[in-house]
């Protein structure tokens, strides 16, 4: 989905967003059923919550410094391929509720896009990618996040 701006070779490289510390372990993505038997199929011992139709990760508490890896990375990169989570496909684009409305933010841990001008990537989103996310968190509320003061807000959904 992000291909357009976003370059596999460095996200290969980097998979921060795969890797969850206990700051942000709120973050893991929302799946699927059959995503989640997928990883499941991979990864018998994985544990999930049951999130507002979908699911996510049971991680537990995590010490400082402590790393939980999502079990769908492998060596070779995500076992889903372009079966991601739609959290997975947009991000470091994240789908937030802020009082009462739902906005498009940024993950700032994502360097490859955080440095770049964010009229950049919210002319990227005005390109069809917000109508398909906001569309997507309007079928699936459950993949909405309360707001984080850290992810700076490119749009709002329109009223």
């Amino acid at each position: 989905m992000l291909k357009k701006i976003l370059d596999g070779k460095s996200c290969a490289k980097c998979r921060l967003c795969c890797v969850f510390d206990s700051s942000d372990v709120w973050e893991t993505p929302v799946f699927t059923q059959e995503i989640r038997d997928r990883i499941l199929q991979h990864s018998p011992e994985t544990e999930f919550l049951p999130k507002d139709g979908g699911f996510i990760f049971k991680v537990g508490e995590l010490s400082d410094g402590e790393l939980f890896s999502c079990p769908a990375l492998t060596e070779k990169g995500c076992m889903l391929g372009d079966d991601k989570p739609f959290d997975c496909r947009i991000w470091p684009y994240r789908i937030m509720e802020i009082g009462g409305r739902r906005a498009i933010t940024l993950a700032s841990i994502c360097e490859e896009l955080y440095n770049r001008p964010l009229s950049q990537l919210t002319e990227f989103l005005k390109e069809g990618l917000a109508e398909r996310i906001f569309s997507y968190a309007q079928e699936h509320p459950e993949i909405v996040k309360p707001y984080d003061e850290g992810y700076p807000v490119l749009m709002f959904e329109p009223k």
